[in-house]
């Protein structure tokens, strides 16, 4: 029985490292698209903004799949939750690059066309950064398994 609350303990830890990398991701693409995302999801309920945070919030926890199975070794449970959370970082750090990159490839303001929602439907910009971000994720992923 003992071994079963040590293990969702691991699990609540490693909850919490996927949750400060996820909000550190939020914080990021806050940072890259215009308006505050909080307010452009949920009080203007902005499809556009709402895929993209979806596909980054997946990419990330892609990241941390990988990071945490990627910790995994017999120098003890913190090295395993720094490991994971600088791993999950690099991540973040890797897609809000990509997506500066992007941006300056493409014609106009990529986070100004990704917002611009036609009636019903997100801009196809917002499907493609949000590929964009899983697309990194795998990479990431790939790279600290």
């Amino acid at each position: 029985m003992a071994e079963i609350f040590e293990s969702a303990g691991v699990a609540l830890l490693y909850g919490l490292i996927g949750f400060i990398v996820m909000a550190v991701g939020f914080i990021a693409l806050d940072l890259v698209t215009p308006g505050k995302l909080f307010h452009v999801v949920w009080t203007e309920r902005n499809r556009g903004a709402a895929v993209l945070l979806g596909g980054q919030t997946i990419a990330i926890g892609l990241v941390i799949e990988q990071s945490i199975r990627a910790s995994e070794s017999e120098q003890g449970l913190g090295y395993g939750l720094f490991s994971t959370l600088l791993y999950g970082l690099a991540g973040v750090v890797v897609m809000t690059v990509i997506s500066l990159i992007v941006g300056l490839l493409t014609p106009g303001r990529l986070g100004a066309a990704v917002l611009d929602d036609n009636g019903d439907r997100p801009h196809p910009a917002a499907w493609v950064q949000a590929a964009m971000y899983l697309g990194t994720a795998v990479m990431v992923g790939a790279a600290v398994s």
